[in-house]
């Protein structure tokens, strides 16, 4: 598992890629430090407050294409049941926070998640000069 990588997956890169091109701007892998978590979204747009995280089908139980392997499910059901409970706890620390989160799944059609994050992006509008990013 140490091969696996936690940030630049094939879909990431391709959706950064895209929303670069469309003029947008953001930071990525940064971590927010919150009252109650400390979330590190894949995608974050600091002044609009937008949290984005691209979520592997596999490990995120994708209700499409998530399944649970036939091999050692003593292991693997827990381990993505506690990784759904965490994507579940960073929502909801990251709404309380005033933030506005989007999940992509990583079988989505990059252009169509590039629009939907530059259309929520745009309704965020920046933030007051005056608000910190956490």
């Amino acid at each position: 598992m140490a091969a696996i990588k936690r940030r630049d997956t094939k879909p990431e890169r391709t959706i950064r890629s895209l929303l670069h091109s469309a003029g947008k701007r953001y930071r990525v892998d940064f971590r927010l430090e919150l009252r109650s978590a400390r979330p590190r979204p894949d995608i974050v747009f600091t002044r609009a407050r937008v949290a984005v995280f691209v979520d592997g089908c596999f490990w995120h139980c994708c209700p499409e294409h998530g399944r649970q392997p036939g091999v050692n499910g003593g292991y693997w059901g827990p381990k993505l049941a506690r990784n759904v409970a965490r994507d579940r706890a960073a929502d909801e620390a990251l709404t309380a926070a005033g933030w506005t989160v989007v999940r992509v799944w990583e079988h989505e059609a990059p252009e169509e998640a590039a629009e939907r994050i530059i259309a929520v992006v745009d309704a965020a509008g920046p933030a007051s000069p005056g608000t910190r990013a956490g």
